[in-house]
Parts: structure tokens; C-alpha cells; sequence
């Protein structure tokens, strides 16, 4: 019984190898400057790598360059400088970066949460 349970598994497995041998696997640990075969993938423009924001100082990577607020970056100015953004001032534009493109930071709604936290069910009224 055991033999028999053994081949089905292994071919079971066999199957699943060559179903995947087809189609390679997307790596989720691959940064995201790497193509799908490996390659560099450049960005266009500046990019936001990192933040440091400190009592006494703010400073940012872009590109690999570390610039502190006020700094200048190329043709641009660094603006500001948060815990997600770097704001870039030229002549005639500003421009945003993101640390995580596509991402977008909300304020919480604190009295929606206070009214639905442990001490409404206290009293009763959990919403």
C-alpha cells in the first residue's frame, strides 16, 4: 500500500515539475530594478532608495547620492524631505518622489477606531 501511495506522489510531482518547467516562476524576493531574465532594468529619472529623518537632520539616497534636505540634487533643490517623499524643486517644476511608488500614505481615522475599540463593547455600543 505504501509502495503504490509512493509512485502516485512521485508522479504526482513529476506532473507538477514539467507543468512549471513551461512557464518560469516570478522570484518575490527579486528587486524590483531586475527584468524577468535577470537583466538591469534602469528607471527613468531620479529614484528615492532610502530616508533618514533624525531630531537634528534629514537626509535622503536618490540615485545613490546622499543629499540632505535643502541640498542640490542635479538642476534641482531638495525641498523636503518625509518619511515616504522627496520633494525635488527645478526653475520651472517640482517633482515628487515616492520611496514606494504607487503607494499612498491615509490618515487614520482616529474617533472611528475609538468608537469601535475595546471600550464601546464596555459600555455596549460596539459601533
Amino acid at each position: 500500500m505504501s509502495r503504490i501511495l509512493a509512485s502516485s506522489l512521485a508522479m504526482l510531482l513529476a506532473a507538477t515539475a514539467s507543468a512549471q518547467g513551461s512557464a518560469p516562476l516570478a522570484d518575490p524576493t527579486r528587486p524590483p530594478t531586475v527584468g524577468p531574465a535577470g537583466e538591469a532594468v534602469v528607471p527613468a529619472g531620479p529614484r528615492l532608495q532610502s530616508v533618514l529623518i533624525s531630531p537634528t537632520r534629514r537626509t535622503a539616497v536618490i540615485s545613490g547620492r546622499t543629499v540632505a534636505l535643502g541640498a542640490r540634487f542635479g538642476d534641482a533643490t531638495v525641498e523636503s524631505i518625509n518619511e515616504g517623499t522627496v520633494v525635488l524643486k527645478y526653475a520651472n517644476r517640482r517633482e515628487t518622489l515616492q520611496l514606494i511608488p504607487g503607494m499612498d500614505k491615509r490618515e487614520r481615522r482616529v474617533a472611528a477606531a475609538a468608537r469601535s475599540g475595546p471600550a464601546a463593547w464596555e459600555k455596549g455600543n460596539p459601533r
